[in-house]
């Protein structure tokens, strides 16, 4: 019955769905609509891999490479909500068949994406739990997992006002492989026939230390890092660019060669960026500048306005600023990056899509809880003015984020078994 609503809803819905969305281009639109360049579906197994953008793009890699290294005839379309997580999936999954931008959860898109993809197995990333992504995939004939499955009680208070729909759609699903026990127990209120299993953070995979696994650092980003202690500001949003900038303001006091790095979530925000740093006296310079092998960066902050170069420059950082957490609503993003190269982490309180690494990152010694600029600028200080403190920090937070790692094997373990089924 809530299905039936949900999907006559879609029917005024689908212009403002459309608009929110920001199309770009007519392929744009055409993949939000279901239609689109799509692969050839010879091969086998067929799979579709959801995910929302950048960092679940990132989450679920070692999987897709995991399952395209195992079955090399896989046709593999991967789909996201933006269009940096498309550039993202092209980039760090090259191996796909497909990349392209979900279609709207309207039952037609959905239904005209599956007949032109035909997958045997949908693969749900963290917390895409869109209805008809589940019941449109099921009446295809697919078998359907949840990975790196998440639910925070934010998210919980809201499906459970629509208990009956989610609860229609998740049971569907064959397997939710869940990041934490808490999230495996709301996934249990919905009395679902799945079999959950609590495997971690797929992205929580320790990278070999030898060059040949690591993203390369672009010359100009290391010109600009040469010799520097970095406070870098990783995945900003709205509003926490001006705290930080109060606070490296004031930290310069003390640390005069101290430089910055603001990431922002979304690249749009860069012009908000530039202008907040103008208003405050600050010299800068963009990434997407640093082009030339000449280029030597005069700017003691730096914006990072291009995608993909923020996980390799977190190496080059001394603290990390952790965005998505000084205010309500966003949950926090992924501290993992920083962590596991050693970099020691500074994170908002709004933190409960990450809630349970923070937590051991903090009891660890390798994050701290900051509220505000004042916060910022005490906890940093300490860091700064110790070295030794600050390393042994950085390596806290390493083997605290360590300790979660290995859940893309147990992924692959446990999805092995739904592709001898699809």
């Amino acid at each position: 019955m809530l299905s039936a609503i949900y999907n006559m809803l879609w029917y005024p819905a689908l212009p403002f769905a459309l608009i929110a969305a920001h199309p770009a281009n007519m392929r744009d639109y055409r993949e939000r609509m279901g239609h689109g360049d799509f692969p050839d579906t010879a091969g086998t197994p067929r799979i579709w891999i959801h995910a929302a953008s950048v960092g679940e793009v990132e989450a679920i890699r070692p999987v897709a490479i995991g399952l395209l290294e195992h079955h090399p005839g896989a046709i593999m379309t991967i789909t996201t909500m933006t269009a940096t997580g498309r550039e993202a999936a092209m980039r760090r999954i090259p191996g796909a068949t497909a990349w392209m931008l979900a279609p709207l959860d309207n039952r037609h898109a959905v239904r005209s994406f599956l007949e032109r993809v035909q997958p045997n197995v949908v693969l749900i990333t963290e917390t895409e739990i869109w209805p008809n992504y589940f019941l449109e995939s099921a009446r295809a004939g697919a078998t359907i997992a949840v990975v790196n499955g998440r639910i925070s009680e934010r998210s919980m208070r809201r499906y459970m006002r629509a208990r009956g729909l989610f609860r229609d759609a998740l049971g569907h699903a064959t397997l939710i492989l869940a990041q934490s026990h808490e999230d495996a127990t709301r996934y249990a209120q919905f009395d679902l026939k799945a079999k959950i299993v609590v495997i971690g953070n797929t992205k929580l995979e320790v990278a070999k230390a030898d060059a040949t696994t690591e993203d390369p650092i672009r010359p100009g980003l290391l010109r600009f890092a040469s010799g520097r202690k970095i406070l870098i500001a990783g995945s900003t949003a709205p509003g926490e660019d001006a705290v930080v900038v109060d606070a490296y303001r004031e930290l310069r006091k003390n640390f005069p060669q101290l430089a910055l790095m603001i990431a922002p979530r979304h690249l749009d925000r860069t012009p908000e960026v530039e202008n907040l740093l103008r208003a405050a006296s600050l010299n800068f310079v963009k990434a997407s500048e640093l082009n030339s092998p000449d280029t030597v960066p005069d700017a003691d902050v730096l914006i990072l306005d291009t995608m993909g170069e923020l996980r390799s420059f977190y190496r080059r950082g001394a603290i990390a600023f952790v965005g998505g957490s000084l205010a309500p609503g966003r949950g926090g993003q992924n501290p993992a990056e920083p962590a596991l190269v050693d970099v020691p982490v500074l994170i908002g309180p709004y933190h409960e899509n990450q809630h349970a690494m923070v937590s051991s990152l903090v009891t660890s010694g390798g994050a701290r809880i900051v509220k505000n600029s004042g916060d910022v600028v005490s906890e940093a200080s300490k860091w700064l003015a110790d070295d030794a403190a600050r390393q042994q920090a950085g390596r806290n937070a390493h083997a605290s984020v360590s300790k979660g790692a290995g859940g893309a094997q147990l992924a692959l373990k446990h999805l092995e078994a739904l592709i001898s089924l699809g």
